[in-house]
């Protein structure tokens, strides 16, 4: 796979915590950025930074320079059309039609033989919008769009065909899904691996998860991955087999076959890191519960 198709895959710059990366290393002076401060920009760990480098660097996106003790990173150069396009839109709110229409024609590949190509425009024309009506920042909405086509798409897969041994899928929503959602998912998600789906959404999506959220899973080891704050749809409350609410009240539509779960828990929005540790605590424990009425072992 050469550069220009490596900066292509959905899985390497959809997920948002890299779509940042390069952002951070393209505003950079030179191009070209070091992991220290990255993860300083970022307020992550810098072995957390280095994972996420390392996938953009062995997909081809980025090229590595080392000047004694120092490596420098910067965007490959048949990476960075690719690049610029995720980063970059006309206007506020405004993405080209030449990135969306690009964004669906990578979706069509991926979901060849199970949408057509109409089906997954409208989805990709539809997710930018709903992103697009609550986004403070509009710069990486192409590539969380992208992200959240694919994801609705496979929620959509999932409801047209028998699950037979498939994972369990589990739905975590709260208001803002910048929070208690996103660290429960997290934990999940690090704890199960692939034997369970887990997705997330807000009855109120925020513009995107809080820094604490974000320092508070660092500091037990556990990344964010490639989650964001995302509208509640249909489709992804049909695909799960387990809906866990968190103080949203009935902001989820209720399907036969489905277990719901509302856990009262306080929201960390504003609170001390201190206080929001206690919360993430608490969350893991009720995860490793359900792992267990799952019949999943956690790793």
């Amino acid at each position: 796979m050469d550069g220009i198709e490596a900066a292509r895959s959905i899985r390497v710059l959809t997920d948002p915590t890299r779509v940042r990366i390069l952002g951070l290393i393209r505003d950079s002076p030179g191009g070209r950025a070091l992991v220290g401060r990255l993860a300083t920009e970022l307020g992550l760990r810098q072995p957390t930074v280095s994972h996420h480098v390392k996938t953009l660097l062995d997909a081809g996106v980025l090229e590595r320079s080392p000047e004694g003790r120092q490596v420098w990173y910067s965007i490959a150069t048949d990476a960075a059309e690719r690049v610029d396009e995720l980063l970059q839109v006309d206007a506020p709110g405004h993405a080209s039609e030449e990135v969306l229409a690009r964004v669906a024609s990578d979706l069509s590949r991926r979901f060849a033989g199970v949408f057509s190509p109409e089906t997954v425009e409208r989805y990709v024309n539809e997710s930018y919008e709903l992103l697009a009506e609550r986004a403070k920042h509009t710069r990486y909405l192409p590539s969380l769009t992208s992200h959240f086509a694919a994801d609705r798409l496979a929620a959509l897969a999932r409801t047209q065909t028998p699950h037979g041994s498939e994972p369990p899928e589990v739905l975590f929503v709260c208001v803002q899904n910048a929070g208690r959602s996103q660290i429960a998912a997290a934990i999940l998600r690090h704890l199960a691996g692939d034997r369970v789906r887990v997705r997330t959404a807000g009855s109120e999506p925020a513009s995107a998860v809080r820094s604490t959220i974000v320092q508070a899973l660092d500091e037990i080891g556990v990344p964010m991955g490639g989650e964001f704050p995302k509208p509640l749809t249909d489709e992804v409350v049909r695909a799960s087999d387990v809906v866990i609410t968190m103080g949203c009240g009935d902001a989820c539509p209720v399907y036969p076959g489905r277990r719901y779960l509302d856990w009262e828990l306080d929201d960390p929005a504003g609170l001390p890191l201190a206080r929001v540790r206690e919360i993430r605590d608490d969350i893991e424990a009720r995860v490793r519960t359900l792992l267990s009425e799952l019949e999943v072992n956690a790793a």
